[in-house]
């Protein structure tokens, strides 16, 4: 149980609030030098897909955090590696807010889990930005969004972005958000596995490759206005040509099966295909919705996971609040 104070307003206010927040493709991920913090300069842009964590927090008449899980749709989804202690991101946000907030109180977090685990999509940081929407309702605390984005800072790179959604280009860590114009659909084709892996593994094995090849970057990374335009006009071929990811050659290393993946995913028609930020999950980028219908069904013949999305979508949101 994570420690937290109660302020003894249980008849203000909701007593539950239900948020989603969406997961997020890598469509561009550039990784720098290791800075002086311990964490890499990245150049991403993030785009946001309609894949949804969602997190009920209920008012509790114990102080404290506690966890539950709970896995939908027919992604594997191996929930047995989600801690429900005070190491979850969602633990960890409910208690920063809490901290922060004059109004909280004891809290039960109930995580629907649909976003692939350790899969490279951010799905604990779409529950981390789910549960700082949902306690700062739940709690009246009156922080924007902005102000919930600068806490969301605290708890990883990909925690801001999950509660802006959309399309945006990071830099820094990740953390530096700009938001970008892309109204237009892209549609995608994920193929998800039974395992996941450690984003400070695939990083660490980056770093390896790269000092074993003496290509090791000095400056950080830019991002590729091209990749911009290309989503700004919905161009789904155009953008192809661009898919970039620097992890996946880490990826690659630490899980070779992934290398059949996407081939798979290129013989059943897929304009491109990409690991997604630390993998293992591979996105198909498909030239339209029928083509992405298409693709899954070829792609899942083989006996492989999958599941058609589509961004830009929405970032966090409340879904209902209610009192009973």
């Amino acid at each position: 149980m994570v420690a937290g104070r109660t302020a003894g307003l249980h008849g203000i206010g909701p007593r539950a609030v239900r948020v989603k927040a969406p997961g997020k493709i890598n469509v561009s991920l550039r990784v720098g030098p290791l800075r002086e913090d311990g964490y890499h300069s990245v150049a991403s842009v993030y785009l946001a897909v309609s894949l949804y964590e969602e997190v009920t927090a209920r008012v509790t008449e114990d102080a404290g955090v506690t966890v539950t899980v709970n896995g939908q749709g027919s992604l594997n989804l191996p929930l047995d590696q989600i801690p429900l202690d005070a190491s979850n991101l969602a633990a960890r946000a409910a208690t920063l807010l809490a901290d922060l907030s004059e109004t909280s109180t004891g809290v039960h977090l109930d995580i629907t889990k649909r976003v692939p685990v350790a899969g490279g999509m951010g799905g604990g940081s779409a529950d981390a930005a789910a549960t700082l929407l949902a306690c700062d309702a739940l709690w009246n605390s009156g922080f924007s969004r902005d102000e919930l984005a600068k806490i969301a800072v605290d708890l990883g790179a990909d925690v801001p972005f999950a509660l802006v959604g959309g399309t945006a280009v990071g830099l820094g860590v990740g953390d530096q958000l700009t938001p970008a114009i892309s109204k237009t659909p892209l549609h995608w084709v994920l193929v998800t596995s039974a395992f996941g892996l450690s984003t400070p593994d695939v990083y660490r094995t980056l770093d390896d490759l790269r000092t074993a090849g003496g290509n090791e970057p000095l400056e950080p990374p830019e991002m590729d206005p091209k990749i911009l335009g290309a989503m700004r006009a919905g161009d789904a071929r155009g953008l192809a040509d661009l898919l970039h990811n620097d992890l996946q050659l880490a990826a690659l290393e630490l899980a070779p099966e992934l290398k059949d993946v996407l081939q798979t995913g290129v013989d059943a028609g897929a304009l491109a295909g990409i690991v997604s930020g630390s993998g293992p999950t591979v996105a198909f980028l498909a030239d339209g919705a029928d083509h992405a219908v298409e693709i899954e069904a070829l792609i899942a013949s083989t006996g492989l996971q999958t599941a058609v999305v589509h961004g830009p979508a929405h970032g966090a949101r409340i879904v209902t609040d209610f009192v009973a």
